[in-house]
């Protein structure tokens, strides 16, 4: 059984590159389900936030899984060359993968360190691949454990602590970049859970002039009453931005809600200076090309990023100290993992001594032994002997297993295997000459 993740993310591609590979939940559920139709016996968990787009799979080499097959499928359902992309691409297996999901979900991996919405995210991706029944007996191991080492570096670190969340970075790049957040009038698009959070940054930082502008006005509302802020409708966002001093993004969509021709519409009517537009969706609310009008000062997610470094350097002994849990957990999980092979590979060598005992005993009673009179003593006995000798090779499993790791255990037995199968090929080759 194979463990391995092939994905991107805010270290190893641009927002452009990430956006042409994101899924919304719907999109999710039809990718789940139509890789499991593809490889029925392994299994699948697809991860997609802001940040990153993941594929962990869990297969065995007769199920024909492998990085290409899985670089051909996301190209294939995006409708896009996998010539795109897959320069951005990294692939871990077994070890590494393990490690890489833990990382992940402890949010050690994320662009801010600590922050809490990376659990939540990858909860309702393993939700969706359960619902399409993608999951299996390994995959769903390994994400409980995940979920279970990201509550625990939590407990055990203040690396959640302070302003950790991609919002929180957002409001305090605004900060450095708007000299009186609270003299200033703040438009927030999109009422989900990120846009929530935005709110509350802005609160803590006392903004006294926040409207909220979502496509289900009924949503937008609930929030306001809920934050004592402002809504907008939909259909007026264009008149909210001429009069905003800042425009935070993060509704969810394929396509751009502005580019640069129908932005410059709004911008011509302004009669305020500038306007910050802090665009953190993913895909992007608005085109790079907004940042060419004069006066608009266009910031996306990945130019959060000095901001969340600075965040970053403040938490790197909590960091430290997560990590080593991650460690710990890694090889928890990898003794499990590798353990989980030696029961059958047990049984396959058992199997091959005692064909290889039987094969020996029909050659020894030919012709005249057929009908020895210690024929009746002999056969137990042997078969007492294959069970002592299995007896000595279980144990020294066991230490090599306690001394290196079930891994290399499950190794050690598989070379006996496969040289006992030799050694009983060859005696039943001899014993059909004679």
């Amino acid at each position: 059984m194979k463990i391995s993740v092939v994905g991107l993310n805010h270290k190893t591609a641009p927002v452009e590159i990430r956006e042409k590979l994101a899924f919304d939940s719907p999109e999710l559920l039809s990718a789940l389900r139509h890789l499991k139709s593809k490889f029925t016996q392994a299994e699948f968990v697809l991860l997609s936030t802001c940040n990153r787009v993941e594929l962990y799979a869990a297969y065995r080499p007769e199920d024909r899984v492998s990085s290409k097959e899985l670089i051909r499928f996301l190209a294939e359902f995006h409708g896009i060359e996998s010539s795109s992309f897959k320069d951005y691409l990294y692939f871990y297996d077994d070890e590494e993968a393990v490690k890489h999901l833990l990382t992940v979900t402890s949010s050690l991996d994320s662009m801010v360190v600590g922050e809490d919405q990376i659990i939540g995210q990858v909860k309702e991706s393993y939700r969706l691949a359960a619902t399409a029944r993608t999951t299996g007996k390994v995959l769903n191991r390994l994400f409980h454990r995940g979920f279970a080492v990201a509550k625990k570096v939590r407990t055990k670190t203040s690396i959640s602590s302070g302003r950790v969340s991609v919002a929180s970075v957002a409001v305090e790049l605004a900060m450095q970049l708007f000299s009186d957040m609270s003299a200033a009038k703040v438009v927030v698009i999109g009422a989900g859970e990120m846009g929530e959070l935005l709110v509350q940054h802005l609160l803590h930082v006392e903004c006294k002039d926040i409207t909220i502008v979502n496509r289900t006005q009924e949503r937008g509302e609930d929030m306001a009453n809920k934050y004592g802020i402002k809504a907008g409708k939909w259909e007026e966002l264009q008149e909210q931005l001429i009069e905003a001093d800042i425009a935070i993004a993060s509704a969810g969509g394929q396509d751009y809600l502005f580019k640069k021709e129908s932005f410059k519409k709004i911008t011509d009517q302004r009669k305020k200076g500038a306007l910050l537009v802090i665009d953190i969706a993913v895909p992007r609310n608005f085109a790079p090309a907004v940042n060419e009008i004069e006066d608009v000062y266009l910031y996306s997610i990945d130019e959060l990023s000095q901001v969340a470094e600075q965040n970053r350097k403040k938490r790197e002994e909590d960091i430290a100290r997560g990590m080593q849990i991650v460690y710990e957990n890694v090889r928890e999980f990898m003794e499990w993992f590798g353990s989980r092979e030696i029961g059958p590979l047990i049984g396959q060598m058992r199997k091959q001594f005692t064909q290889i005992s039987e094969n020996e005993l029909e050659k020894f009673f030919v012709g005249s032994r057929q009908e020895a009179s210690c024929k009746n003593v002999m056969i137990p006995m042997v078969k007492r002997i294959v069970n002592r000798l299995l007896h000595c090779v279980i144990k020294n499993v066991n230490t090599v297993a306690k001394e290196h790791g079930a891994s290399e255990a499950a190794k050690f037995v598989d070379s006996i295997v496969q040289q006992a199968e030799e050694i009983s090929s060859e005696t039943g080759k001899k014993k059909d000459e004679s």
